[in-house]
Parts: C-alpha cells; structure tokens; sequence
C-alpha cells in the first residue's frame, strides 16, 4: 500500500510539473534544443538567465524562461504608463510598432518574435504578441521623448518636451582609481512599480558578435538602464540628459542602437558610430563607456543635432542626469545648469565632493558605497531624499517638483550595480536589488501614507533589503 501510495504521488508530481512547464513534449525538436543550451537561477532578487544559439533561439529561450515575469512587466508598465501619459496602451502597441518594427535588423526581429513564441509555448497561446514586446522595449522613449514632442508639435504654445532624467553613475581611470584600473558603477532610478521588476542579469552569447553580461527587466532585448559588459572589453553605462528637446520618426529606436552596439562593438569609437547612426533622439543619454583593453574611458553626449565624445586614459567622468556641452544645452535642452536644488545639479556637486575625497582610492567597494549615498548637499543631512545619489522622492515632498512629479512619488533608485577591469576582464558584475543603500521598501506601508498613489495598488510590491551579489557569465 506505501509503495502505491509513494507510486501515485510520483506520478502526480510529474504530471503537475509538466502542465506548469505547458507540457515540453508539445514543443518542436528545435526548442528542445534550444532550451537545453539556456538556463535559470535566482538569488537575492535577481534572476539570472544564460541565453545561447541564433536570434531565434536567443528569443524562445528568453520568453519561456521569463515568460510569467514578462507578462507581470507588461501590466505594471500599461498600468502605471497610460496613467502617467494619458494615453493607452494600444496607442504604444501602434505608435512604437508603426514607427520602429520597419527599422530593427532581421536578427532583432527574429529575437523579438522569438519571446513572443517562447512565452506564449510556456504560458499558452495569445498571452502576449509582436506588438506588445515592442511597446515594451520602446516604452522609455516613447513616452520620456517621443509623446511629449508630439504634445509639443500639437501645441507648441503651452507644451515643451521635458523628459525626466533617471540615473547616477561614475567612470573612473588612470590616477583616479587605486589599481589604475577601469572602474564603473551605476544605480537605477525610475518608478519603483517598474524598478523592482528590473532584476533580470542576462548572459547572452549570440551566434554572431560579443558575448554580453547585462541586468534588464524581462522582455527586453536591452539592458533599458543601460549596465552592459561585453567579451571584447567594454563597458558602458549611462544616465539621462534632463529636459531634452527633440525626436527624429525616421531614426532607429534607442533599444536597437544599444543592443547593436554593445553586440558588435570592440572599441570606444566602433560603439559611438553604431549610437550615432540614425539616432532617433529617444532616450537622450550622457554614456559613459570604458574600454577594459586599454584602459580608457569615454563620455558620448548623444543629442540630435549635437553628438560629442570625449575620451581620457586618466579621468573621472561622472551622470547624475546634467548635460555637459554648453552648445547641446543651449541647443537642445531647456536644463539651467544655475539651479542649486535640482536633483541633476545637487547630485552633480555631492559627485564633486566625492571626486575630491576618493582621488586615486577609488575602487569597486567605494563604487558600490557610492551608489547608496545619502548625503543631501542642499539640507545638509546625511538622508535619503530626490537629491541625493541613491535617490528617494517616497521620502521627499520637495524634489519632485523639477520632473513634474507629485510629492512622495513611488520612485527613485531602485538597484545598482559596479564593476572593475578584473571583475569586467572576467565577465562579472556586483549588483544590489532594491535601494543600492539596503533601505526597504514596505509598499503596503507607503500606500496607507499616501493613499493618492492607491491605483498602483496590486502591482506594486515590496523592495525588501538585499546584499551585494556577484553576478557573471553562466557557462553551461
């Protein structure tokens, strides 16, 4: 009777497992193989993904091992997005499929599809489409850049583009670290309904190009917060221009322009050429890139009319969401570089005080204590707040006002990550889920306090304390 018994919970285990897997025996011989090449972990809120083969292959792996996390991004994203723009969520599955689809390489399109297949062979037919996954990859352009130029074309009498700025980074070398050695760090900031479901750490090895370590929310095809380190040395990170004017319809959408260029360049000056080709305007970024090979790192100020590179072997080049070339600030932005208690300029002049103190001690644990600073140059108080490097406008009534936030918005930096050139020369990262200083975040707690931000009810969650992980390449 035990063996029976023992016997029968055996089988219903299998068969459980395989309806929560959509049975893998329904599954082509291809997929099969494909899947058996790809693989999954988790550790302290991140989930780590290998990805290996051809564009196809690159884009079923990534859906069927991600595909309850893509569609959970998918409603956060619709949910929090068409609020925030008033506009709907088929208006981005039109708009961004009707502007870019026509624009991405057949190998893109093959790995977008490619997710599309592999969530829909995991979680059933029709969960999710092509149209859903591009307005997903898109979505920060979209809405950061190319809706408000549409606004402005529509009225340009009382609308101006003015895109937040999300972000804080450093890249250092030469004389400013302590090995002389690259090193580079950045955290993430956006609304934490989004930002705690930025925990992906993708390990790609496409069939042509670079092998590429990166963290992005599931379902893109780029990093998205932009955290990349390639086998041919680089790594590249970035933050937002603030208040950038401008949007091209005839150029490439960002999310193909850096996936395309962390896959295929090999030096600084090949990784700006594939940016600066066709660029829309999306996304506007100050990227910072380091080249572990020779040690030089590289700011690229990437505007529309304006695009400036900058290079150095003995530097320290820090974002904190400023425009730095006078010409591209005047031209394209509506930033003023006067004002003290903008989140931008107050961060900008706390980096400086770092820069001071850490000149030729800078290294991955002070990269990482970076991320996580508290310390408020306006207020003078060592407390989180939209000004400081790790930023927290839950905590903040004031700071929010520069982005046109409401006060106590949901949002701020929600992980970071750091690396060096020997951690980078190994294909290794540290990353921290949630607040890069190790705050939690109690969702349910924020929203008895706040009951304005109730409709972000259900799909905002926690962001518990997290340590430091390290993360790399997860050879099968």
């Amino acid at each position: 009777m035990n063996k029976i018994i023992i016997v029968t919970l055996f089988y219903l285990f299998i068969l459980t497992n395989n309806l929560n897997c959509q049975n893998p025996g329904n599954l082509t011989s291809d997929q099969k193989t494909w899947l058996s090449k790809a693989s999954r972990s988790e550790k302290n809120g991140w989930i780590s993904v290998h990805l290996e083969g051809s564009p196809e292959a690159l884009g079923f792996q990534h859906g069927y091992l991600l595909a309850s996390e893509i569609i959970d991004l998918r409603e956060a994203i619709k949910m929090y997005y068409t609020k925030a723009t008033a506009k709907s969520w088929d208006f981005y599955r039109e708009r961004s499929t009707s502007l870019f689809w026509q624009q991405i390489p057949s190998e893109y399109q093959k790995e977008l599809d490619g997710i599309v297949s592999g969530a829909n062979s995991k979680l059933g037919k029709g969960k999710i489409d092509r149209k859903d996954i591009i307005a997903m990859n898109s979505i920060l352009e979209m809405t950061g850049y190319y809706v408000p130029w549409l606004k402005s074309k529509q009225n340009p009498k009382v609308s101006k583009p003015t895109p937040a700025g999300h972000c804080s980074a450093i890249a250092a070398t030469g004389s400013w670290t302590k090995d002389g050695r690259i090193v580079m760090a950045h955290n993430n900031w956006t609304c934490y309904v989004v930002g705690e479901r930025w925990n992906i750490i993708m390990d790609i090895v496409p069939e042509k190009g670079n092998r590429i370590i990166m963290d992005a929310p599931p379902g893109f095809i780029h990093s998205g917060d932009d955290f990349n380190i390639n086998s041919a040395g680089l790594i590249v990170t970035e933050t937002t221009i603030t208040q950038f004017h401008g949007f091209d319809t005839s150029g490439v959408a960002e999310f193909v322009r850096a996936r395309r260029a962390i896959q295929y360049a090999s030096t600084i000056d090949e990784w700006a050429s594939i940016m600066k080709e066709k660029s829309n305007g999306g996304y506007a970024n100050d990227w910072l890139i380091g080249d572990n090979k020779t040690g030089e790192i590289a700011r690229l100020e990437l505007g529309l009319k304006n695009q400036i590179l900058e290079k150095t072997k003995d530097g320290c080049l820090i974002g904190s969401n400023f425009p730095s070339n006078e010409k591209l600030i005047r031209e394209e932005t509506s930033f003023d570089v006067t004002l003290p208690n903008s989140s931008p300029n107050a961060r900008k002049t706390r980096w400086e005080e770092l820069m001071k103190e850490y000149k030729g001690k800078i290294d991955v644990n002070a990269a990482m204590k970076f991320m996580g600073d508290h310390s408020d140059v306006i207020s003078k108080k060592n407390k989180a707040s939209g000004l400081t490097l790790c930023g927290h406008f839950d905590d903040d009534a004031t700071a929010a006002w520069y982005w046109d936030q409401q006060p106590y918005d949901a949002s701020g930096a929600v992980q970071g990550k750091a690396t060096d050139g020997t951690l980078a020369g190994a294909m290794k990262l540290w990353a921290r889920m949630g607040h890069p200083c190790g705050e939690s975040f109690v969702a349910s707690d924020f929203l008895a306090r706040h009951p304005e931000f109730s409709y972000q009810k259900g799909l905002l969650h926690d962001m518990p304390s997290q340590p430091w992980t390290l993360f790399g390449k997860m050879d099968r």
